[in-house]
C-alpha cells in the first residue's frame, strides 16, 4: 500500500523512530534549561526511576514526521531528499524550543547552537549540487537574525527594554540556514501575525496583563512549521492579501 508514492512501511518505520525521538526530546527538555548534559550516565540512572514522559509530546513528533514524509515523499537521490531529512532533524529541536520558551521564557544556547551546527552541515551539502542554494541559506541566516536584532535594538531605544529576547534572534538566525532568504522573511511575517492575534486575545481575556512578558519563540516555531508544509507561493499570496487588506491582485 502506498501513500503519495511512499510505501506504508516507511511511514511505520518513521512513526516508531519518532516515538523514540519524542522520548529523548522530552528528557532533553528537562536537562537543557539546567545546563546539564543531555546524554550522560544520568540518562540511564534516572530515566526509568524518576522521569515521567509527556505522552502527548511523545506522540506529537511521530505524527509530524509522518506528515513531513507525506509532504515531501522519498526521492531517488540523497540531495533530492535533503529537504525531508533537514526538517525531520529540525522538528524535535523546534518542539523543544517551543516547550522550553513557553514554560521558562528562555531558549537555551545549546539548543540554538545545535541548530546552527546542523544547519551549516546542510548548507554545505546543498552546496555540493548548487552553490546558489547555500548562498541563499547563508543570506537567510543573516536576514533572520538581522531582522530580529534590529527590532530588539529599536525596542530597547524606544521603550528602554528588550522588545524581543536574544534567544529569538539566535533562533531566527539558525532557522535561516534551513529555510533560506525568502522563506525566513515569510516566517518572520507569519510569526508577527500569529503573535499579534494571540497577544490581543490574551490581553482581551485578561489571561495576560499589559506588562507581562509573552514569549515569542512559540510563534516563530508555529510559523516555521507552517512554512514547512505550505508552499512558499501560497503563503506569500495569503500574506500579501492580509497585509494589503485584500487589495493585492496577482
Amino acid at each position: 500500500m502506498y501513500f503519495n508514492d511512499v510505501h506504508i512501511l516507511y511511514y511505520l518505520i518513521l512513526f516508531i523512530a519518532g516515538l523514540f525521538v519524542g522520548l529523548f526530546i522530552d528528557w532533553a527538555n528537562t536537562r537543557l534549561p539546567e545546563y546539564k548534559k543531555v546524554i550522560s550516565l544520568d540518562f540511564f540512572k534516572q530515566y526509568k526511576k524518576v522521569f515521567k514522559p509527556n505522552y502527548i509530546l511523545v506522540l506529537l513528533i511521530p505524527i509530524i514526521f509522518i506528515g513531513l514524509l507525506y509532504r515531501f515523499g522519498i526521492q531517488k537521490t540523497l540531495i533530492a531528499n535533503l529537504d525531508l531529512i533537514k526538517y525531520l532533524i529540525l522538528t524535535p529541536m523546534l518542539i523543544s524550543a517551543f516547550i522550553i520558551d513557553y514554560k521558562l521564557k528562555i531558549i537555551p544556547n545549546r539548543l540554538t547552537l545545535t541548530m546552527f551546527e546542523v544547519g551549516l552541515v546542510f548548507t554545505f551539502l546543498y552546496g555540493l549540487s548548487n552553490v546558489a542554494i547555500s548562498i541563499n541559506m547563508i543570506l537567510g541566516m543573516l536576514a533572520g537574525s538581522g531582522i530580529f536584532l534590529l527590532i530588539t535594538l529599536l525596542g530597547g531605544l524606544a521603550y528602554g527594554k528588550e522588545a524581543m529576547g536574544l534567544g529569538d534572534v539566535k533562533l531566527m538566525g539558525a532557522l535561516g540556514l534551513y529555510f533560506g532568504l525568502s522563506n525566513i522573511i515569510v516566517i518572520a511575517l507569519i510569526s508577527f501575525l500569529i503573535g499579534a492575534i494571540i497577544s490581543i486575545i490574551l490581553l482581551a481575556t485578561k489571561i495576560k496583563g499589559a506588562s507581562e512578558y509573552i514569549p515569542f519563540g512559540p510563534f516563530i516555531v508555529i510559523a516555521a512549521f507552517i512554512s514547512m508544509v505550505i508552499p512558499f507561493d501560497i503563503l506569500l499570496n495569503i500574506l500579501l492579501n492580509i497585509f494589503t487588506l485584500g487589495l493585492y491582485k496577482r
